[in-house]
């Protein structure tokens, strides 16, 4: 006795310890860390952070572009502003016009001298004795006049050298967009488009998660009512199998009677294995969308209430909303396509500084100057390419359209199924409550009167598993309800 009563202390002990190591979760409870863990849900998330950030950087499109720019350029030739024959013509300057001189006055002196001479008979030989030595004299000043014009042209030649083999530049430029054919317009509603699509994806990714959770907690509590059924129906048959084996012993019962409640003792027991086996798939699977260890000791609350009928129009569907917002972002491309063939209109500005500067004849030092002015591009022919485009961008457009009036039907079609699959469950509902009251009935008048003996063993044994179908379906049902109010909330898209 001794012995027993420590047993006993001790498998109360190590149940209460395994029931303390287990995390009690209630439907809420797992809904948080589902969202909280749920990789989907977080790459939603970035997706949508990367639409944000696409929506900002369309919203710069409307400012100022400045951007700086510098360079280094060797040539193999210099700028000349001077031709090589007007070059040569210079630096020969005093030759040629000393030339042209001395030219002119070896035909003119003799006639002169000649002139003299007639004039001066007396004279004239002393006269033509000096021609040699005035033509000398002549030649040496033409000659020193003609080098000292020769260095004044090479002097000019000089200083049209531009020195530009070697050339450096920057600027800084700024350009702002007046009319860009409504691209920047268009561009900004599409990234706004986008983004809210992206909020939209998040909210349907926390719908649906929230939607598997819930049946996955729904099916923990099924399975557990199951699991305490057959407890129960396992607990039924033992008794009945005791009752029988004392009434085997003083002789009212045969052992056939016997050998049946053993059969169905141990069906009890097989279907209170499967029903443990079932229960920790159903534990396992709710530890998944947790974001738990599958093997997770985890208790649910089984006593949950009937969630409240969703009502309102199926157009709180995320589907929709985001085939909407595909439809209104196809009309954008359109227009962002169009305005390619459109004018486009900029404002340009900015500060160019070069070396050698063009502004004080080729000086090589660095200087600069501000421009300010204004860019007109006009297409004129590009083959068609934009209107195969904009062909392209309605036909997406139509697309979305039939993508969006097909999904409307979808859904239409699917509340009308889970409203139809709810009236059913709610049926069957009111069945199995009397069914049950029935065989619970008939369970109590079997026990009773196989107790008064005017009842058998089998007579038990068919109505305890008339009971056991009985509350199963019932359990069945009441579950029932709830997934198929969840369905058509989740139809209606709440």
């Amino acid at each position: 006795m001794r012995k027993t009563f420590c047993l006993l202390f001790i498998w109360l002990g190590l149940a209460f310890h395994a029931a303390a190591q287990e995390m009690l979760l209630s439907l809420d409870s797992c809904i948080s860390m589902a969202l909280r863990e749920n990789k989907q849900l977080q790459i939603a998330k970035l997706q949508a952070d990367i639409a944000t950030n696409t929506r900002k950087a369309a919203r710069t499109k409307y400012y100022p572009r400045v951007s700086a720019v510098g360079g280094y350029m060797r040539t193999g030739d210099e700028i000349s502003l001077l031709s090589a024959d007007q070059k040569t013509s210079l630096s020969t300057l005093g030759t040629s016009a000393m030339g042209a001189v001395q030219g002119a006055m070896a035909q003119e002196l003799p006639k002169v001298l000649g002139t003299m001479a007639q004039m001066f008979p007396e004279l004239a030989g002393q006269i033509s004795q000096m021609a040699p030595a005035i033509m000398g004299k002549l030649s040496a000043l033409t000659g020193g006049a003609g080098q000292a014009l020769n260095g004044v042209g090479q002097g000019i030649v000089d200083a049209f050298r531009t020195d530009t083999r070697n050339m450096y530049g920057g600027a800084v430029m700024v350009n702002q967009p007046l009319y860009m054919g409504g691209a920047i317009i268009a561009g900004n509603k599409m990234a706004d488009l986008a983004e809210e699509i992206a909020q939209i994806k998040i909210r349907k990714s926390e719908e649906d998660i929230v939607y598997d959770v819930q049946k996955a907690y729904y099916l923990v509590v099924e399975v557990e009512h199951k699991k305490q059924l057959a407890d129960e129906y396992a607990a039924l048959i033992g008794r009945l199998n005791a009752d029988v084996t004392k009434m085997i012993e003083e002789g009212v019962a045969t052992r056939a009677d016997g050998l049946k409640v053993s059969v169905k003792l141990n069906e009890a027991e097989m279907q209170q294995l499967q029903a443990q086996d079932g229960l920790t798939l159903a534990k396992m699977l709710l530890c998944k969308y947790c974001g738990l260890p599958l093997h997770t000791a985890v208790a649910v609350d089984t006593e949950v209430g009937n969630p409240n009928l969703a009502t309102t129009s199926n157009n709180n569907r995320a589907e929709l909303q985001m085939l909407g917002k595909a439809v209104d972002l196809y009309d954008q491309k359109i227009k962002s396509t169009r305005a390619a063939r459109l004018p486009q209109l900029l404002l340009t500005g900015g500060y160019l500084a070069t070396n050698p500067n063009l502004f004080n004849g080729f000086q090589n030092k660095f200087r600069g100057t501000w421009n300010v002015g204004v860019l007109l591009k006009v297409p004129i022919w590009e083959w068609n390419e934009n209107t195969y485009k904009v062909r392209s961008a309605k036909a997406q457009s139509n697309i979305a359209r039939m993508e969006l009036s097909d999904a409307q039907e979808m859904i239409d079609l699917q509340i009308q199924q889970t409203q139809f699959k709810l009236d059913e469950a709610n049926r069957k509902y009111a069945v199995t409550v009397k069914n049950f009251e029935t065989a619970e009935e008939n369970l109590r008048c079997a026990t009773a009167g196989f107790s008064e003996g005017v009842m058998t063993t089998t007579d038990v044994m068919m109505a305890q598993t008339a009971w056991l179908q009985a509350k199963t379906q019932k359990v069945e049902a009441e579950i029932g309800i709830l997934t198929a109010t969840l369905a058509l909330n989740h139809a209606y898209g709440n």
